[in-house]
């Protein structure tokens, strides 16, 4: 067990902590702060609001010592080791010493409790997360070197990586989402035992994947994790999308290694997750869609292609049904700004962002950001036609409602003009005055009913009525 001085930085949480510590002393046991919290305090990024803590005390003496202290308690994780308070605005996790292990068909931990935290950290998935502050008689608890790691910018784990990862395979996923927020190199014994252990992954469940995916979607920087995730062949087991985009280059058909490009593009859109879904997917039609033609490759459709496969890919992964329709959304109109390279007329305006609805900020971002090219000058063009495109956005939404673009009469009305009963009729006309107001701008009621009127005519006419 390694011992080291504390640095001032810890004193808020002690602090924060210190009250409850002294409740587990008196009723004989000991508390740590542990985990993320130390590992974020030593880095200066600690948050106080919310605090990992373990001990030797069993659930039930936790939950004794917990209540009539803390505002809230609540037991809904009683049975894995762990119980929650809430005091003051602060969220206190308190688990017993433990040790989970999963059977090698199951997706679910085996929990064990304990009585050492040194076993409880030789259990923990990275070194930078294996460190403990014993409360108390202050200590840094630090058996694995977490500390060494982090000023090294070195990511390990406390036990053999075949050991942890058949703990919890969910920790190789988890590996990529630390390379990446923390900047940290890989050792090349994780790397190795991910290539070798990454089909286990396939006994973790859908929900949590997708979890730890959402977590690396959204860090500053994404790309060592996605490379992980594509070099290690990890992705290939929840997302085969991704290293497909590695396509193999043609020594006479040259084109843009596509993996790369997109891997740029999620790093340059921010970090909001529905959009760097989006960037992440908006290319993964390209593998299926590559033409070699005349001396040039083409990708043609890679949109409507891509958009079914990020439907599949993100209903396998149990995203909810409203974020499945963004990113689809999103990916497959992302080429839509480049059908207009000869200028954007008022119809082009109106379509573009009644198409994008709710999400013309992010279609308009995911534009931008999917210029990747060293070509300055590409470059330059691309922003200024974006800022000629939304110039034309501003000027027609304050002639017109752009965002809400309806037709100039709705259904009461054009039954009540036409005399005629709700039916599939109905949403004929609507979509016929709709077209008109995309075309034209607002008509107006009178206009409307006028044009309905030889609508209406023309189309009785061709049914010999």
């Amino acid at each position: 067990m390694a011992t080291a001085v504390v640095p001032p930085r810890f004193q808020s949480l002690i602090a924060l902590a210190a009250p409850l510590a002294e409740r587990f002393e008196a009723a004989g046991h000991t508390l740590y702060l542990v985990g993320g919290c130390v590992r974020d305090a030593l880095l200066d990024e600690a948050s106080y609001e919310d605090l990992d803590l373990t001990t030797d005390a069993r659930p039930e003496q936790i939950e004794a010592i917990l209540r009539g202290w803390a505002d809230t308690v609540w037991t809904q994780g009683k049975r894995f080791g762990t119980i929650g308070a809430r005091r003051s605005g602060v969220t206190y996790e308190v688990t017993t010493h433990r040790a989970d292990a999963y059977h090698p068909d199951s997706r679910k931990p085996v929990v064990t409790f304990g009585d050492v935290i040194e076993d409880d950290l030789a259990r923990r998935d990275f070194t930078i997360n294996a460190m403990a502050l014993k409360l108390g008689d202050v200590q840094l608890i630090d058996p694995f070197g977490g500390l060494a790691d982090l000023i090294d910018r070195r990511l390990r784990t406390p036990l053999d990586p075949s050991i942890s990862f058949e703990d919890d395979p969910l920790r190789m996923l988890r590996a990529a989402r630390f390379v990446a927020r923390f900047s940290l190199t890989p050792d090349p014994a994780l790397l190795q035992a991910i290539e070798l252990d990454r089909a286990r992954l396939e006994i973790v469940s859908a929900e949590r994947i997708r979890d730890e995916l959402n977590k690396l979607m959204v860090c500053p920087v994404t790309a060592p994790g996605l490379w992980l995730l594509a070099t290690t062949g990890l992705a290939q087991h929840f997302l085969p999308e991704l290293p497909a985009l590695a396509l193999e280059q043609d020594p006479i058909h040259h084109h843009k290694d596509v993996l790369a490009h997109t891997i740029a593009v999620v790093d340059k859109t921010s970090p909001e997750l529905l959009l760097r879904l989006a960037a992440l997917f908006h290319d993964i039609g390209k593998p299926k869609t590559r033409a070699f033609v005349d001396g040039g490759v083409t990708f043609h459709h890679h949109e409507v292609v891509g958009a079914r496969m990020t439907k599949v890919r993100m209903e396998a992964l149990k995203y909810p049904a409203d974020d499945v329709a963004v990113v689809v959304k999103l990916v497959e109109l992302h080429l839509r700004f480049h059908t207009y390279r000869l200028g954007w007329s008022d119809k082009a305006v109106r379509r573009y962002v009644r198409d994008a609805g709710d999400q013309l900020a992010f279609l308009n971002e995911l534009t931008r950001c999917d210029c990747t090219t060293r070509n300055a000058a590409k470059a330059r063009a691309l922003d200024r036609r974006m800022d000629e495109l939304e110039d034309r956005i501003k000027i027609l939404s304050a002639q017109e409602e752009l965002h809400s673009i309806r037709p100039d009469l709705d259904g009461e009305a054009v039954m009540a003009h036409l005399g005629i009963a709700p039916s599939r009729v109905v949403g004929e006309a609507l979509e016929f005055l709709l077209e008109l107001r995309l075309d034209e701008g607002p008509l107006g009621p009178d206009e409307a009913r006028r044009r309905l009127d030889a609508w209406w005519a023309e189309r009785a006419q061709s049914e010999g009525r």
